[in-house]
């Protein structure tokens, strides 16, 4: 008998479990998604100039290339369109229970007892598959004052298409990826705009163009071809942009390539100081953009880079005085440490997730936790890139998690064992010692404490090899106790 399975998410990884599973002609499953629409990041994060950093040909799964990608570097309304076009294809989205929120899961020492908001109720599944990923919470500031603006402000992944921003005096606070997206588009509309900058970020151009119609036919009815320019892509990031993070040979390289940008597209040597980092590259998320710096430059954008006091009614004041704004935009990223959260997970005798990973989450290949039989992680702890597309590291999971299901049914709940994971946090932060991101920057990979436990510290092509069969003696078949 097929297992019954609980996939909790619709972005890229929750999709990408539903899609296998039907491949496999397992559909015993269900999805369940908090919101009504599918897409998850993507759904979510709309605002204007909204894309991604990794071309649309890498950025994509490996069984669904699709040939109709308008772009090198894919915007947030085709991601999207990707997404809503593999659903369909695939027929999953009839199996997704869309307006439904997972608030707990409890595993009974046999399955998991899956409870939702709303009506309260509670299903049974033997797996449970979680694709809530990383980056699905907003991370509001701590900021004074900030219930007491009279103005417009929301986050920049909640954005508020319904607020004009035309003849607008606009507070943007946070310059990292999305704020970078954003401020070109808000400038061009906002009588003023004012960017509060806590670190500067390093940034490298972004070598967007739209394919020509003859690209695209190549594309489209030359598969082959289409084949070598995505392994091209992989490699190229692989053998480039990793060896940076590392602190290899291309280290060099990275700075004097986003020196040089900065160079470019600022002339002026103030405003370029200021822009400067004093942090090696990729300590933080490195900003890949070629329109965040002419946007600064506008003589109607002020960069500020004073300490933020506090917000007022009518604005943001700094350590050297107040901006009077009437909307503010808070780019200041997501909760992405505190995975799962809030949702309750209770494994073996009343074991909380919440608890185990009270000292930073941890997961064996990012997928599997000691004492939780049965649940499976998708984009789970350091399993981020910082070079490369998470698609490909989600396409690892899945396969994983797939070659798990036959040992289920064949002796009952499995689990990682303790001393596998011991293993796997040695092997860790071994190799977590030659990366950039221990620089000393504060960046969304680390916990309060300083600790990296979103980003994955290897190439992708040893996570391929990690994940490519379940290790027998990493998991044991665990029955009730």
């Amino acid at each position: 008998m097929a297992p019954r399975v609980a996939i909790i998410g619709s972005g890229f990884g929750g999709l990408c479990m539903a899609i296998q599973l039907e491949r496999a002609g397992i559909r015993s499953y269900t999805v369940f998604e908090k919101a009504g629409e599918l897409g998850g990041t993507w759904r979510d994060n709309s605002y204007p100039g909204a894309g991604c950093d990794i071309p649309s040909q890498l950025y994509s799964y490996s069984f669904e290339k699709y040939t109709s990608w308008t772009r090198r570097y894919p915007e947030q309304p085709e991601i999207l369109g990707y997404l809503q076009h593999c659903a369909d294809k695939y027929h999953v989205r009839e199996r997704i229970r869309f307006g439904t929120e997972v608030r707990r899961a409890v595993f009974d020492g046999t399955h998991w007892q899956v409870s939702t908001a709303g009506d309260g109720a509670t299903e049974s599944f033997d797996v449970l598959v979680m694709g809530a990923g990383q980056l699905n919470r907003p991370r509001l500031p701590d900021i004074p004052g900030m219930a007491e603006f009279e103005g417009v402000s929301f986050h920049s992944a909640r954005w508020d298409h319904g607020h004009d921003l035309t003849g607008r005096r606009v507070a943007v606070i946070g310059n990292g990826s999305s704020a970078a997206q954003l401020i070109p588009r808000v400038a061009e509309r906002a009588e003023h705009l004012y960017v509060f900058q806590r670190t500067p970020n390093w940034v490298i151009p972004k070598p967007d163009a739209t394919f020509a119609p003859l690209t695209r036919l190549v594309l489209r009815f030359v598969p082959g071809l289409r084949r070598a320019y995505r392994e091209w892509i992989y490699r190229y990031a692989e053998s480039t942009l990793y060896p940076a993070l590392s602190q290899g040979w291309s280290t060099g390289l990275l700075r004097k390539r986003a020196l040089g940008h900065l160079r470019d597209q600022v002339p002026d040597p103030k405003l370029r100081a200021r822009l400067t980092p004093d942090y090696p590259p990729g300590c933080k998320r490195v900003v890949i953009d070629s329109g965040f710096y002419p946007a600064l430059s506008r003589p109607d954008v002020s960069l500020v880079t004073d300490k933020i006091v506090r917000i007022t009614p009518k604005g943001v004041e700094t350590t050297e005085g107040p901006y009077k704004v009437d909307t503010i935009v808070y780019a200041t990223g997501f909760q992405s440490t505190e995975f799962l959260a809030p949702m309750e997970v209770v494994g073996r005798e009343g074991r909380t997730l919440e608890r185990q990973w009270a000292g930073g989450a941890e997961a064996y290949l990012g997928i599997s936790v000691p004492g939780f039989p049965n649940m499976f992680l998708l984009y789970g702890p350091n399993t981020n890139l910082g070079h490369n597309s998470i698609v490909f590291m989600i396409e690892c999971q899945v396969r994983h998690i797939m070659a798990c299901l036959p040992r289920l049914a064949a002796g009952g709940p499995i689990e990682v064992r303790p001393e596998a994971m011991a293993a796997w946090r040695e092997r860790l932060d071994a190799a977590m010692a030659r990366m950039v991101w221990g620089a000393g920057c504060q960046s969304w990979y680390k916990t309060a404490s300083g600790r990296v436990t979103n980003n994955w510290p290897g190439p992708t092509t040893l996570y391929r090899r990690l994940t490519a069969r379940p290790p027998r003696s990493a998991y044991r078949v665990a029955g009730p106790r």
